[in-house]
């Protein structure tokens, strides 16, 4: 009896720590995404710090989930003690860091609001300065999204116009309608749209369209990473479990 309760406590340890090694392998690549996607989002996430260390954060907590998961498998199936004890100290450390960025993310939550994002476009957005790596982000973001703004194209009322550029009029030329989404793609109609023509001009914000875009996926991300913490809780429980087990 006492042999067969051990193999099923192996069994369980196994099959959590699969689901672990697959939490890992899920936040590796989302956080590899946000930090090579070639949209526009790189240089956004460099260009807070907040954001930045959060994106390198979930890379180096994938990587560690990845590989305490093939570890807690091996310790199961070959039933050594010091790689389970190891398991279980360095996912309980893993633990309680995420529950540390979890709370830190609800702190600095106001951080990714809509006052905020506005509040640095109008400060540090330069039109069409393709040199100034934040004007050159938000372009592309506002290009590939078909979008305008943080709110709409009234966000650039107060911004400056650059010195070379003075029929320059209040909207950016990212703002105008393109055939195809894409920097490459041809201007329905540029002169008209940076005339003020609101027909050629893309009048949605780009904080509700990104939001709309991607609240699926943030919901997705949400109950993933409530379902990995469940799992590294259920697996240090049976790790231990497990470790008394072994004679």
């Amino acid at each position: 009896m006492e042999g067969d309760c051990l193999s099923c406590m192996k069994y369980l340890m196994f099959l959590f720590n699969f689901f672990i090694f697959l939490g890992g392998a899920c936040l590796l690549g989302l956080g590899i995404w946000v930090i090579v996607d070639p949209t526009g989002f790189r240089e956004i996430v460099a260009a807070n710090p907040l954001l930045f260390t959060g994106a390198y954060i979930m890379l180096a907590m994938g990587a560690m989930l990845f590989l305490l998961g093939f570890l807690g498998c091996c310790g199961a199936i070959r039933e050594n003690k010091c790689l389970l004890l190891f398991f279980f100290m360095f996912i309980l450390l893993i633990f309680l860091a995420e529950l540390s960025a979890a709370i830190l993310a609800f702190i600095f939550r106001e951080n990714l609001t809509r006052e905020f994002f506005t509040k640095e476009l109008k400060k540090h957005y330069q039109r069409n300065n393709d040199t100034d790596v934040f004007s050159s982000t938000w372009n592309s973001v506002m290009i590939t999204f078909a979008c305008c703004g943080v709110n709409g194209p009234e966000d650039f009322e107060d911004i400056p116009h650059l010195p070379h550029s003075p029929s320059e009029k209040a909207i950016p030329e990212a703002c105008c309608q393109r055939e195809l989404q894409s920097r490459e793609g041809m201007f329905v109609n540029k002169e008209d749209c940076l005339k003020g023509n609101e027909r050629f001009q893309n009048r949605q914000g780009c904080y509700t369209v990104i939001l709309n875009s991607f609240e699926t996926y943030v919901y997705l991300a949400g109950a993933l990473a409530i379902g990995v913490l469940a799992i590294e809780l259920f697996a240090m429980i049976f790790a231990m479990c497990l470790f008394r087990g072994i004679q």
